[in-house]
């Protein structure tokens, strides 16, 4: 066993008891929402993007003080805030410092934001714990109660937590100005092929990668299920699932720290140019040959050809990461009851796409 597997092993089994002790077990459910930031010039690019390449629709817009909002959302799915900042301190500036985002200071997928039945509970605990908010308290919303963590140290993504207490859905703030008027999405007919956020993958420094995972879970009902190794290219790709929910939570960092471009691997130089942060985020596709073949011939450029097949499970891509964004789409469909998010044979030439960026 790998020495980061040895100490993540040690540690997990108390976490789980921390959090069955302290009554957070089963208090945080799955994911409601992510919330990605960008540039305010590259907000209609961004969802126009969003539109065109994923199976996503316009479900609101909003305008209040501090941003401007687009809701997002596809049947069966985590909903997508896709927001600019218009004034106030940005908390995520430090983290987007890297080499190749020094200008693009406010765009990251920011934030995750879980369901929780008792957020008042939830936040006495973790105050408790020593957890740190963005806020003094729950912010309470028309239709919902919402908080969220400061950047995590490890991969600068924040943690949120909602709980519904109106509509479902209905993001706006206090005050917030309605846009009754929403962008359309094309009629392309491969769209209705790709459904629901299946997952993400965070990049996150080798060293980092157990408390990465061990602080997420503290934060979460998530368990840790299992780690993938590329030696060859200095990659573990690391996932953790809540039991009964789709969405997995993917962390991918380097087995040994970095230390030139030549050697490092494809991980480490991608945190290198861009800070920890949600590398891609992945669909779930059917007849993903031919959305593939649409999605090329409308013009989408990808990373790495369609890989897999239904022999070993999945098939799955990687697109070039949108300039808006900076995510790269996945788009991924398995086969046969398949479970896994790569096989053996492919996450080698997956991680090595991603040194193309």
């Amino acid at each position: 066993m790998e020495r980061q597997e040895r100490d993540l092993a040690a540690r997990i089994p108390g976490v789980l008891k921390d959090r069955r002790e302290q009554g957070l077990e089963g208090l945080v459910g799955g994911l409601d929402a992510v919330i990605i930031s960008t540039e305010q010039d590259r907000l209609e690019p961004a969802v126009a993007g969003l539109l065109r390449y994923t199976g996503l629709s316009v479900r609101a817009q909003f305008e209040d003080d501090a941003f401007r909002t687009f809701v997002l959302g596809t049947e069966g799915s985590a909903r997508f805030l896709v927001r600019a900042r218009k004034r106030g301190e940005n908390p995520f500036l430090t983290v987007n410092a890297a080499e190749k985002t020094l200008d693009l200071p406010h765009t990251r997928l920011e934030t995750f934001v879980y369901l929780t039945r008792d957020l008042e509970r939830y936040v006495e605990i973790q105050n408790a714990r020593g957890a740190r908010f963005l806020t003094p308290g729950i912010i309470d919303n028309p239709h919902f109660r919402f908080i969220q963590t400061i950047p995590s140290p490890y991969s600068g993504n924040s943690t949120g937590f909602i709980e519904w207490t109106g509509e479902e859905g209905n993001y706006a703030p206090h005050s917030a100005r309605i846009y009754p008027a929403l962008p359309g999405k094309p009629g392309y007919p491969h769209l209705s092929c790709i459904h629901e956020l299946d997952h993400t993958a965070t990049r996150v420094r080798a060293m980092e990668r157990n408390d990465a995972i061990l602080e997420f879970m503290s934060l979460t009902s998530y368990r840790f299920d299992f780690a993938v190794f590329v030696r060859s290219l200095n990659s573990i790709t690391s996932v953790a699932r809540l039991e009964h929910e789709g969405y997995a939570q993917v962390f991918t960092s380097g087995i040994e720290p970095y230390r030139d471009a030549r050697t490092s691997g494809p991980t480490e130089l991608f945190i290198r140019h861009y800070g920890t942060r949600v590398h891609h985020m992945a669909f779930r596709t059917e007849d993903i040959e031919k959305t593939f073949a649409a999605l090329k011939n409308d013009g989408m450029e990808f990373l790495v050809e369609l890989v897999g097949s239904p022999e070993e499970g999945l098939h799955q891509t990687f697109s070039m990461p949108s300039p808006s964004t900076l995510l790269v789409n996945e788009y991924i469909q398995r086969y046969s009851g398949f479970d896994g998010f790569f096989t053996r044979s492919n996450v080698e030439t997956l991680t090595r796409a991603t040194g193309r960026q």
